[in-house]
């Protein structure tokens, strides 16, 4: 088909404007410093703009392809991308990539809380897309990470949060998965709903600004049958504004379970 003159020379004028402006964004990254570029990145993480934070980190990463600090962030942003993926694939897959920045990260800084905490938490995403065998051997991942973070840094909120989740979860594990736990562990580890209580009340403490702690809270309780308790912290969960990227699924979630104990 012809195309008139004008027509492709602007058609042609568009293309080298875009292409001039991928080079300038680009040598704008490269200019900055690492301070400069994390300050950014951190910014957008802030705004849960999952994909343009990342952006920047991968190319951090190839500046300090060894910071742990780095390598947590990238593996929060595929966790992120995990979240909005529409397929239970997707999410694995993101969720695996997140989990090897994670591995990255703990051995580039064996004394880094975080850094220990990241594949617990990736773990974690993952375990509703696993079958229950998956789920058995990614709990004992998710417990040695948790530990380990809060012995590294006992004021690390996020840490307390996921071993009270354990608990949760391993002391009100079903038969099946007993069964399971057994052949891969010597014997199932310890785990109470009471455990899980002073893990979270910790969590509560050192954050209180952080939603999640209250709704986990508020399920353990209604676990146990403490249903004012379990009302008490759901509510004030839902009462808190949405910062985080789970924070809109956890208000969900305690808004049913806090319907079906009234």
């Amino acid at each position: 088909m012809f195309c008139p003159k004008p027509l492709r020379l602007r058609a042609s004028a568009k293309a080298l404007l875009s292409a001039a402006a991928l080079c300038i964004a680009s040598v704008s990254v490269q200019a900055q410093s690492p301070e400069e570029l994390l300050q950014k990145a951190d910014a957008l993480d802030v705004k849960l703009e999952a994909k343009e934070a990342l952006q920047i980190y991968l190319e951090l990463e190839k500046l300090q392809p060894d910071n742990a600090d780095v390598l947590v962030r990238i593996a929060r942003q595929y966790r992120h991308l995990m979240a909005d993926a529409s397929s239970n694939d997707q999410k694995l897959k993101l969720g695996n990539i997140a989990l090897q920045y994670g591995k990255r990260a703990a051995a580039a800084d064996p004394k880094n809380s975080d850094a220990q905490l990241s594949c617990a938490i990736s773990y974690g995403k993952m375990v509703p897309f696993m079958s229950n065998k998956e789920q058995v051997a990614c709990s004992k991942a998710i417990k040695a990470g948790a530990e380990k973070a809060v012995k590294l840094n006992s004021s690390n909120d996020l840490a307390w949060h996921i071993l009270g989740r354990w608990h949760r979860n391993v002391a009100n594990v079903g038969g099946v998965k007993k069964m399971l736990a057994s052949m891969i562990y010597d014997k199932l580890p310890e785990a109470s709903n009471d455990e899980a209580v002073n893990c979270l009340e910790k969590a509560v403490k050192l954050n209180p600004g952080r939603l999640m702690h209250y709704v986990e809270l508020g399920r353990v309780y209604a676990q146990v049958g403490r249903t004012s308790e379990a009302c008490k912290y759901l509510e004030k969960g839902i009462a808190m504004p949405s910062v985080e990227k789970d924070d809109a699924d956890a208000k969900a979630a305690a808004k049913e379970l806090l319907a079906s104990l009234k």
